[in-house]
């Protein structure tokens, strides 16, 4: 069998308690465990942006016939793992035991929504693991180690730059102990939010609209500032007839940040409200996570989209474009200190989830992530006293 070495051969990469190999070991796999590694990460790439990781596995048995694919859909849903084990039982192969499963994030080893991966895989037989990158969240941490002591063979860090850099933004948003955020901002041709009389509903169609719910259903919260608040009065909810939801699902949590009051008979109020009384971005994603918050969606006008981008924490952004020019108005943008051209925010096509440019209707979609070259602004950045 063909023997590759990782592009990371040579620096082992730190791992769980138990599971790290021997320091500057090289990592070799066969041929047929690289070429399911790349599938896997492919298969990553279907899953969603958000509270969790994108993660894929596939099993393939000793001749290299793929018996499954799966791929983690998102907070809630099962894990590569289960997905992979879910479609090789559906594929009718026969039997997983004493092949070889491969993932692109190491096994969890621990029950949140979900049941722990690392038990799931050794009950299906499973003989060994290759895996990508370690999972170095403290609550999921150790399922390889856990695998190893129950006599299934573990390989880590084949591929792990590849895997790292696919949810890049996720891993800084866990170094940072906050939620991981997404910016949508819905705009015409020439990237106004509001025309010049301060109209805005709508600019997208229904469409579009529909769409965002659907983003609104994924995330754990929805953002918006008082301004947004005070002038539109959103309800900020997720319609269920375009999240695929069932009736009775679990909203996200109605936030609105900034400082003036949040009136009494305001639609956004209720259960499932927070206000944070604050204009600073960090703060508010620090009390967020502290309240179990993994993803925000950010939907706020130009002021909280600004602070938000100033200091450098928008993770992803989905950028609505109508075909209608305004000449004048709101600016989905405003000033963020940017002099040259050399300085711009650049931001990469995002093909998570699907073509990372999509039509609705008569609207499209820009689905972008921040360029890997790009610099985060100074974190002071604050949501200014205009609040939009």
């Amino acid at each position: 069998m063909d023997i590759q070495q990782s592009p990371v051969a040579g620096q082992a990469c730190p791992e769980s308690p138990g599971a790290r190999p021997p320091a500057g070991a090289p990592i070799a796999v066969g041929s047929v465990e690289a070429a399911a590694m790349s599938q896997a990460l492919q298969a990553a790439r279907r899953g969603t942006r958000g509270a969790n990781p994108l993660v894929g596995a596939v099993i393939v048995d000793p001749s290299g016939t793929t018996l499954g694919t799966g791929f983690h859909r998102g907070a809630g849903t099962e894990h590569a793992e289960i997905a992979a084990l879910a479609d090789a039982s559906s594929r009718g192969l026969g039997t997983v035991a004493g092949s070889t499963m491969v993932v692109t994030l190491e096994p969890c080893n621990h029950r949140g929504r979900t049941g722990p991966c690392s038990v799931a895989v050794r009950a299906a037989g499973i003989r060994k693991v290759v895996y990508a990158a370690p999972d170095l969240t403290p609550s999921a941490a150790g399922g390889a180690h856990w695998l190893r002591s129950h006599g299934v063979e573990c390989v880590g860090g084949f591929m792990a730059a590849q895997s790292q850099q696919l949810n890049e933004r996720w891993l800084r948003a866990q170094a940072e102990e906050r939620p991981f955020v997404t910016l949508k901002i819905a705009q015409s041709l020439d990237g106004r939010v509001a025309a010049a009389d301060g109209s805005s509903q709508w600019i997208t169609g229904s469409a579009a609209r529909a769409d965002g719910h659907r983003i609104r259903g994924l995330a754990d919260a929805v953002l918006v500032g008082t301004g947004t608040a005070l002038a539109d009065d959103p309800r900020l909810t997720a319609r269920l007839e375009h999240t695929g939801e069932a009736p009775g699902a679990v909203q996200p949590l109605r936030v609105v940040m900034g400082l003036r009051p949040v009136p009494a008979t305001a639609r956004v109020r209720g259960e499932g409200f927070l206000q944070l009384d604050t204009r600073d971005p960090g703060e508010a994603l620090r009390t967020l996570a502290g309240r179990g918050v993994g993803h925000v969606l950010v939907e706020g006008g130009p002021g909280i989209a600004g602070a938000f981008l100033r200091a450098g924490l928008v993770d992803e952004l989905l950028c609505y474009i109508a075909p209608l020019v305004l000449g004048s108005g709101q600016p989905g943008i405003p000033e963020l200190g940017i002099s040259s051209l050399a300085s711009a925010s650049r931001w990469a096509p995002d093909d998570v989830g699907g073509s990372a440019l999509q039509q609705f209707g008569q609207d499209a979609r820009f689905h972008l992530r921040p360029a890997p070259t790009a610099t985060a602004a100074a974190p002071a950045a604050t949501y200014e006293a205009a609040e939009e």
